[in-house]
């Protein structure tokens, strides 16, 4: 292991372990008094584990706030990148975990920023690590490894991709309950890696509160994320979302999944022009409710599933609104049909004439072949006007890091 990165892995790793192991972050007990001497409960913190098959911010149940870093590796070899990984693995554990980071005189460079305190609650945080197409070129040896059908986003018909937006050698999705926690892990991160990697592009996202209940909505007003797999299910977890082992992949492949982020800007001020009957037809359900079009009422339940089987030609959902595209339930495009959506909603305005607000999308999926073909169908849709995709890219979540052992791309990187 290099300079940069052995006293960072060793310390960071063995914080982490003790700090699970004595608790620190798995409950935010006891009280605080505030600057006038009010006692106040610290919040509560709680632990999502690092170690698994799979990586943790997939399956997991979507957090509060995300932060969607994509970054180019200036790691010189295959030595140096493995040592990225590894450092990129000793601070996501200790993040993940909570604990104290070890003390450093006050004249020396700090080993913590102190954005969220002395000690760092774990507040529900998840590192999530994927790697580009362009990973595989020639710098490290690695192109003969490359997941099937991992390839460089490329713009679909009304797409407007920045390049300064798009692509990267890596992606690390930060998740947590608050942001000040994704700020602070990605401070660490960066400060940590800042040798071997640089950051190309970053979004900021936050879910929007229930209401009135269960379904968040986004900057439209819609319900967001209605049709997604039972993550509890894992033989359909396993169809859907998670490569197979001996399933045409590379066989460290197996456990992983294909990673897809899509930086969508929303015409705002166009849309709240829209009569709301007209925008259930662009969306394909009914904005209070969530409830397909042929259900009347506000109170009606999002759970009902849309039927297009008595309306082939589109009178009551019309054959280009946006859900009826994504998934036309048609044999022909069963198997092109089922991801697992985890967005976030980003706003990014400069000024108040001036509104960036959008949309984060961000799906996993077994084969990138399958969202390719859905958002290709969604070419069409009635919903065009109204957004522009802006950046983004296509990345392979890499497999769980197994245990204390085990690091980042490990299968992807063992010499063949």
């Amino acid at each position: 292991m290099g300079a940069f990165a052995r006293r960072w892995f060793l310390q960071g790793a063995a914080v982490g372990v003790a700090g699970a192991a004595g608790g620190i972050a798995a409950v935010g007990g006891g009280a605080v008094a505030d600057s006038v001497g009010e006692i106040k409960a610290a919040p509560r913190s709680r632990v999502i584990p690092f170690h698994g098959y799979h990586q943790a911010g997939i399956a997991t149940a979507p957090q509060q706030v995300a932060i969607f870093v994509s970054c180019d590796v200036t790691a010189a070899n295959r030595k140096e990148l493995t040592e990225l990984f590894r450092m990129l693995t000793a601070r996501a554990r200790f993040l993940t975990a909570g604990g104290t980071p070890p003390k450093a005189p006050l004249t020396a460079t700090p080993s913590d920023n102190g954005i969220v305190g002395p000690t760092v609650a774990a507040d529900g945080l998840t590192v999530t690590v994927g790697v580009g197409a362009s990973l595989f070129d020639e710098r490290y040896g690695l192109s003969a490894r490359k997941p099937v059908q991992l390839v460089p986003m490329k713009p679909f018909r009304h797409d407007d991709l920045d390049p300064a937006m798009s692509q990267g050698d890596l992606l690390i999705q930060i998740c947590a309950d608050y942001r000040d926690t994704t700020v602070h892990a990605l401070v660490d991160i960066l400060t940590h890696t800042t040798s071997a990697m640089k950051l190309r592009w970053r979004v900021d996202g936050q879910r929007n509160q229930e209401r009135p209940v269960g379904i968040r909505r986004d900057w439209f007003g819609f319900h967001d994320g209605i049709a997604n797999p039972d993550v509890s299910d894992e033989a359909q977890m396993n169809q859907v979302v998670w490569v197979q082992p001996k399933s045409g992949e590379p066989a460290w492949a197996a456990g992983g999944t294909y990673h897809v982020v899509r930086i969508v800007h929303f015409f705002i001020e166009a849309w709240q022009k829209v009569p709301v009957a007209q925008q259930e037809r662009i969306f394909g359900r009914r904005k209070a409710s969530g409830a397909p079009l042929y259900a009347v009422g506000e109170n009606v339940p999002d759970v009902l599933d849309p039927i297009y089987t008595n309306d082939p030609q589109g009178l009551i959902t019309p054959l280009n609104c946006h859900i009826r595209l994504a998934n036309p339930q048609t044999p022909q495009t069963a198997a092109t049909s089922a991801i697992l959506r985890r967005s976030y909603d980003y706003d990014r305005s400069p000024n108040l004439r001036e509104l960036d607000m959008g949309h984060a999308f961000n799906c996993f999926q077994r084969k990138l072949n399958t969202y390719i073909a859905m958002q290709t169908r969604l070419e069409d849709e009635a919903l065009v006007p109204y957004i522009s995709p802006r950046g983004g890219g296509y990345f392979f979540a890499l497999p769980g890091v197994r245990d204390e052992k085990d690091y980042y791309a490990r299968g992807l990187l063992a010499r063949a």
